[in-house]
């Protein structure tokens, strides 16, 4: 049976990605040319100097993408790429040269949702598909419940209200001078602190409410490390390792509370007997088996993005553009840039 092939390239933020997706979940190529040595020095990604570094990757990446994947141009379906949401020079660079293949090839262009592919991530190399379901994409940008009826139904059920669940992460190691990117770093000081150690705030736990709110408790850390009389913003916490590992413990497991217990909440108000979890913050331990514990006790089927699907790829923007195709939703090539999330095709609600 033929198979409908999509070149897919993502560079939203910090990562310029291109794969090859067949039907939409089989993974032929995913290549990602990373810039974190780029930007861990300035403890968070430069707009310009991430433009720059698309520039120079998205030509390579798309060229070994179609090597490994072993298909010429002639056969792919269409061409895709991220619009929407993230840094403007960034979505530039990765939209502009999937129009002009596009164009070049003639194929079908088709713009898609960063945010909404991280939910694709999940079905990546899956047998099957998991809706209708509840969706929660945690990342350095977004953090967002959805309610999915299918990969293009989805209905925005709460969303943060100011910093992101990774952005606070990013933020916390910045506070405990921890190397860039934060989420791993504080990962894996957690390991060696008591998550008990630090009563840090859980924000917005009030039942009912499904919106997100992470400024607070980054706060709360601050005037831990620093007090409230703080000399200045580079002054280095005097504390111990072992107290740095109780801090670190104490921030991600009052992160990962809410994150875990508004889930719970989505599912349960739209009646969802299925739980979906993509993005960069996905990827951590303590989330995917804080979940899965209360998914199980809840009777929740639970379906994780593979690590390797969980940070920024373009497999995800192809998985996701398979189903634009389907349902006949291509793109003109006059289709621009979106920096703000919001595509009037979804039907969300705030």
């Amino acid at each position: 049976m033929a198979k409908d092939i999509i070149l897919g390239l993502e560079s939203s933020c910090d990562e310029t990605a291109a794969a090859l997706v067949a039907d939409g979940r089989q993974v032929l190529s995913s290549v990602i040319a990373s810039q974190i040595d780029i930007h861990k020095k300035y403890g968070g990604v430069v707009p310009e100097l991430a433009a720059r570094a698309h520039i120079e990757n998205i030509i390579p990446v798309v060229r070994e993408s179609l090597d490994k994947a072993g298909v010429p141009p002639h056969q792919l379906a269409a061409v895709a790429a991220a619009y929407s949401p993230g840094l403007v020079p960034a979505l530039l660079i990765g939209l502009t040269c999937a129009k002009t293949l596009a164009w070049a090839w003639d194929k079908p262009f088709i713009g898609v949702n960063h945010v909404h592919s991280h939910l694709q991530s999940v079905m990546l190399d899956e047998p099957a598909e998991n809706f209708p379901a509840v969706a929660l994409v945690v990342s350095g940008g977004h953090t967002s419940l959805y309610h999915c009826q299918s990969p293009l139904e989805l209905t925005l059920l709460g969303r943060t209200l100011d910093d992101a669940a990774g952005e606070a992460f990013d933020k916390v190691a910045m506070i405990l001078r921890l190397p860039y990117p934060g989420g791993p770093s504080i990962e894996k000081l957690a390991q060696n602190g008591s998550p008990h150690a630090v009563d840090f705030p859980r924000s917005m736990l009030e039942k009912g409410s499904l919106n997100f709110s992470f400024s607070g408790i980054k706060t709360a850390v601050l005037y831990h490390c620093h007090g409230k009389n703080m000399t200045g913003p580079d002054r280095v916490p005097s504390m111990s390792d072992a107290e740095k590992a109780d801090i670190a413990a104490s921030f991600q497991a009052a992160v990962i509370d809410v994150l875990t217990q508004k889930t719970i909440w989505a599912a349960q108000q739209v009646h969802a007997k299925t739980v979906l979890l993509g993005g960069g913050v996905a990827a951590n331990s303590l989330l995917r088996n804080q979940l899965a514990s209360r998914c199980h006790q809840m009777g929740l089927k639970l379906c994780i993005a593979a690590k390797k699907y969980c940070t920024d790829n373009a497999a995800m923007i192809a998985g996701l553009a398979y189903y634009k195709l389907k349902a006949g939703l291509t793109d003109d090539l006059s289709l621009e840039i979106q920096p703000i999330n919001h595509d009037p095709r979804f039907d969300t609600k705030r």
